[in-house]
């Protein structure tokens, strides 16, 4: 037993790390919040990542029926959290190099702070962090779990675990992004902030297309099938 929820979690824990990607969003976030202090920064990560194990909670409990209750698909979610993703990536990629820094006046900081906070739930944590693909990978971890008793506390235990997991890792990548940064170098962080922001639109654009093919799929097939 205790094998197995380990693996479950292990398992959990892969798939939905390799579709947050916070390594590469990390450098989006800095992207994000370059004007901030350490301090801001690490305060503005701690939120986005208790957001983040609000989200997954909520998509992992009560997710399908959520959709089911608004009529979206699971396509439409796709599409329309693809967008979001791309468009994002699109303003980032083509956003103008940050001019050198300079210690801002504190009347500037606190402005740049109070406008980077009120985007902390939208966009930075949905759907940059937990996007349609982290929605719909959690939906699929949970469909096929039973809900007997017994074996519906160790989904819970399962399910808390992950999301704790993820959101630790989110949280570390984030409030450490400068540091990775100096690490690269001025120029190693300004191509590691292009690259992010490409991949990002790449995966905005792969998620619309998945959601595409769903949903033209079935169509095609029955249209065959009639004639």
């Amino acid at each position: 037993m205790i094998h197995s929820l380990i693996s479950e979690i292990l398992f959990g824990v892969t798939a939905l790390i390799s579709i947050i990607n916070p390594f590469g969003i990390a450098f989006v976030f800095l992207g994000r919040t370059e004007s901030l202090s350490y301090e801001a920064r690490a305060a503005l990560a701690k939120r986005i990542a208790i957001n983040a194990f609000c989200v997954l909670l909520v998509v992992f409990f009560v997710g399908t029926p959520i959709l089911h209750f608004f009529g979206i698909s699971m396509e439409a979610l796709r599409i329309g959290g693809g967008l979001a993703v791309a468009v994002s990536g699109w303003q980032m990629l083509n956003a103008p190099d940050a001019p050198a820094k300079r210690t801002p006046e504190p009347e500037a900081a606190a402005v740049d702070a109070e406008n980077v906070s009120a985007r902390t739930f939208f966009p930075m944590t949905i759907p940059l962090t937990t996007g349609p693909g982290t929605m719909a990978t959690a939906i699929a971890l949970n469909a096929n779990r039973t809900h007997k008793l017994a074996d519906f506390m160790l989904s819970m235990i399962t399910t808390v675990s992950i999301s704790l997991i993820v959101v630790l890792v989110i949280y570390f990548t984030y409030s450490r992004a400068a540091t990775f940064a100096r690490y690269l170098g001025a120029d190693g962080t300004k191509v590691a902030l292009r690259v992010s922001a490409f991949l990002l639109l790449c995966v905005g654009v792969q998620i619309i297309l998945t959601g595409l093919s769903e949903f033209i799929t079935p169509l095609v097939s029955g249209a065959q099938s009639a004639n």
